[in-house]
């Protein structure tokens, strides 16, 4: 969330992704920096799928990261 403030800052769109498990924390992180980055959330966990299983959850959110990446 630090890195997308900090893009955002200087002129950059940035869009933050995590996973599900998340979405508490990128909030409370938000109201803490005053800022509301463009999140996009995928299917918790993560940590234990495949190099397949994870290309799989990169290109389903492709399409609504860069929808959130051209709005910023």
């Amino acid at each position: 969330m630090h890195d997308i403030t900090d893009l955002e800052g200087r002129g950059i769109p940035g869009v933050g992704v995590a996973s599900t498990a998340f979405t508490e924390a990128a909030a409370a992180q938000a109201v803490s920096l005053g800022f509301d980055a463009p999140m996009v959330f995928v299917q918790h966990p993560i940590q234990d799928r495949s190099d397949d299983e994870m290309r799989a959850l990169a290109e389903a959110a492709y399409d609504e990261i860069v929808a959130r990446v051209s709005q910023s």
